[in-house]
């Protein structure tokens, strides 16, 4: 299959708004994150052709799809690309063999049996082409959309929150295939979900899209722990995002300061903000940890006193929401339940807990 960049610029107000601009390199998955109705299945219609942006850029593999500056809208037909629906569009009346055929042009019977074989074997359904979809589980019905997409030879995949419909068990052995498939294929693979773990797990680019504007773009894990806003923060789940101000930057010791109500509290080195500014930030529930032992000088960076005000046991992990005197807000660290059951921690009890100073993230306010 082609190899190369792909290239989207989307821009629309009416009847849907689109505010996006990427790229995703062949062999990568570009995973488009965001709550229902953030555009997010209007940007792979307008990269297939479903749908028509009111301007913009689409290039795919070198080959201008869409161009409004030159008047340029390749059909849905001649677009190369692969489109795996969210509910699998299969046609219910044909076996799986059938399905996979539909896009595969080769007149020859012989080479499209072995055509339709080699899909069949590289989405692991084996022994399964003369089933219809409904005597198939979700998660074969899935293989069988993503299979039908490949057969066109497609210079892009795009999948549409294909996992939705399949039990957690499913869904990780299908996101570990999907892992493997991007290998093999070596395409651009465009894919969006609302799943925020599911999107860590096989985003080589993550974006965050609100209201149809790509908000950030970037690797996973930064855009998890360094987002770009409080609007970021809060999409990608983060609790404890607070407003601050800048008030000292000491260069000698690498150190910020930035002051929260009438605390004080140590962060990572961010001249770029000026003092006195006011700014957003935020800690991840990980980097809050519990101080055993307040009077050990080893671990008196950012520690703050105060009372569990709400415990939330979620499996093997439970929240926990710590109230402060004179703060309106709350601070949440996440424990083990079996710590906290190990050690009787309750609602009502005095803790003591330190803020890692490197994992204080500041955004602009």
């Amino acid at each position: 299959m082609a190899q190369g960049n792909t290239y989207i610029h989307l821009k629309s107000e009416n009847p849907i708004h689109l505010d996006i601009e990427f790229s995703c390199n062949s062999g990568e998955i570009f995973v488009i994150v965001g709550p229902s109705g953030s555009g997010k299945t209007t940007i792979l219609r307008s990269i297939s052709g479903l749908y028509t942006p009111n301007s913009g850029k689409i290039v795919c593999m070198g080959n201008n799809w869409f161009d409004s500056k030159e008047d340029i809208n390749v059909s849905v037909q001649t677009r190369a690309a692969g489109f795996v629906f969210q509910d699998y569009a299969l046609f219910p009346h044909l076996s799986v063999r059938e399905n996979i055929s539909i896009p595969i042009s080769e007149n020859d019977p012989s080479i499209r049996n072995e055509l339709i074989d080699e899909y069949i074997e590289l989405v692991h359904l084996t022994g399964l082409g003369d089933r219809l979809p409904h005597q198939l589980s979700g998660g074969q019905q899935q293989r069988v959309a993503v299979a039908r997409a490949i057969a066109r030879k497609p210079d892009i995949l795009l999948l549409d929150e294909p996992f939705s419909s399949v039990d957690q068990q499913t869904r990780r052995f299908l996101v570990r295939e999907l892992i493997q498939l991007k290998h093999k294929l070596n395409i651009p693979i465009i894919h969006v979900t609302h799943d925020l773990n599911e999107a860590r797990r096989i985003a080589d680019k993550l974006c965050i899209i609100h209201e149809g504007t790509g908000l950030q773009i970037d690797d996973p894990e930064n855009v998890m722990t360094r987002p770009n806003s409080s609007r970021v923060a809060s999409l990608t789940g983060q609790d404890n995002i607070y407003h601050g101000k800048i008030i000292k930057h000491d260069s000698e010791s690498q150190s910020s300061y930035i002051q929260w109500h009438d605390i004080t509290l140590i962060c990572a080195y961010s001249p770029e903000f000026e003092l006195g500014e006011e700014i957003d930030w935020m800690v991840p529930s990980s980097q809050v940890i519990e101080i055993i032992d307040p009077n050990n000088t080893n671990s008196d960076k950012n520690q703050l006193s105060g009372k569990i005000i709400d415990m939330i046991q979620l499996g093997e992990g439970t929240i926990i929401s710590i109230g402060f005197e004179d703060n309106t807000d709350s601070l949440h660290m996440n424990y083990s339940t079996h710590h906290v059951k190990k050690h009787q921690i309750a609602t009502g009890d005095n803790i003591t807990v330190s803020l890692i100073p490197d994992g204080i993230h500041i955004m602009q306010y």
